[in-house]
């Protein structure tokens, strides 16, 4: 099965101002951002590109405002409006991240307001402690990080504590309850597949010279058995979970060669289900404006029972080097799968990329495998993004083939 995507995203130039509350003498801080996003698919149907039953489609506005509350208190909250713009009237049938999405928004023009970001934070001597809903960065978070691969990030409803006492380390330990959901951001609920949360502890250090480590430990509550797992009890089991990573830049390499390592593990408690095992090796250069990057990740997979590597958070994407728009679904469960990739900064015209990914995909992985055949997985990307005017704009072609 070919499938070709397009998908193009606009977003306004951010824009921020401050204030003082006069009677109380409190720090205003007011930011945002506008963006519009469109997506159109051609799965070998009798629809193609741009037809409207193919296509999805949406438009928002996200507004911050933060304060100095004095006393090393800080107030942090994100309002985002979502529209679908009227564009279903003619252009696409869902609404992308709204609750319309999957459902066909049948000539209904849907828009939805959501409170995506609402945190207070103190800071205690090198200590700062953030209780509520925020934003999860992927290089603290591999496995509950908020995604940025459609209009906004999703966030998740937290308590994390960022330590910095040891010297060139960062650590940081959190609980993740609940998030406001990747494909509708108007709802807030129980993580997708971890109904009793996860605890999570990671620390970063650069005291190795040259070397970014990091190491993060999860234990995740009532791991259920829905996908990103393969889990069968149907009442959940626990699970916990390590990852590393290490990014390697050496010095006065030729080529500006960099290197990364990875490496993680998810143990699931049950009786009847197994451990599941990844790594991965990145190895990247730089010669004026041309980056190049090659990559292999392998995910075991022995039986049906495992947990898949990707995002307890929100079902998406994996912390893997291989990971692309598209395959995702492939990479995390049961294969190997290499990356070459390209990289042109043109300066005011703009930034090019390209990579191709080719995935082995084996029988145990219950994400895509639904017989005892082992299934081939290739994509290709094609990335162009520019800024122009105080607008940046992204255009992305993906092209995927999975042989049935």
């Amino acid at each position: 099965m070919k499938k070709i995507i397009l998908s193009a995203a606009v977003a306004a130039m951010a824009f921020s101002t401050s204030a003082v509350a006069a009677d109380k003498g409190i720090d205003i801080d007011v930011s945002g951002q506008a963006a519009v996003f469109y997506e159109t698919h051609d799965d070998k149907g009798p629809n193609g590109l741009f037809d409207e039953s193919n296509s999805v489609g949406a438009g928002g506005i996200q507004l911050n405002l933060g304060a100095d509350l004095g006393n090393n208190f800080t107030f942090g909250s994100q309002l985002t409006y979502l529209s679908t713009l009227g564009l279903e009237k003619n252009l696409v049938d869902n609404g992308a991240q709204l609750a319309s999405a999957g459902a066909g928004v049948n000539d209904n023009t849907v828009s939805e307001l959501a409170l995506t970001k609402i945190f207070i934070a103190k800071k205690i001597g090198n200590t700062t402690l953030k209780i509520g809903r925020q934003e999860l960065p992927a290089s603290l978070a591999p496995l509950s990080f908020s995604e940025g691969d459609s209009v906004f990030k999703n966030t998740f409803d937290a308590i994390v504590a960022i330590n910095t006492d040891i010297p060139d380390t960062t650590v940081v330990a959190g609980y993740v309850s609940k998030g406001t959901g990747k494909a509708n951001l108007g709802t807030s609920g129980d993580l997708p597949s971890v109904a009793g949360g996860i605890y999570m502890l990671t620390a970063q250090t650069t005291v190795i010279p040259m070397t970014t480590l990091t190491a993060t430990y999860y234990e995740a509550k009532n791991v259920l058995g829905t996908i990103p797992t393969v889990v069968t009890p149907t009442g959940g089991v626990s699970a916990s979970a390590y990852w590393v990573d290490a990014a390697i830049a050496p010095k006065d390499l030729p080529a500006g060669l960099t290197f990364g390592l990875q490496a993680g593990t998810i143990s699931p408690d049950g009786a009847t289900t197994e451990d599941t095992k990844a790594y991965g090796v990145k190895v990247g250069a730089k010669v004026e404006g041309l980056t190049f990057t090659a990559a292999y990740t392998s995910v075991d997979g022995d039986a049906k029972t495992q947990v898949a590597i990707r995002n307890l958070g929100t079902n998406g994407r994996t912390p893997l080097y291989t990971q692309q728009v598209l395959n995702q679904d492939a990479i995390a469960l049961d294969s190997d799968t290499i990356l070459i990739g390209a990289g042109y900064d043109a300066g005011d015209i703009g930034n090019f990329a390209v990579s191709y990914t080719m995935s082995e995909v084996g029988q145990h992985n219950g994400l895509v495998n639904t017989t005892t055949t082992d299934k081939d997985h290739t994509e290709l990307d094609f990335v162009y993004k520019v800024k122009s005017g105080g607008i940046q704009y992204a255009a992305i072609v993906a092209l995927r083939d999975v042989d049935n």
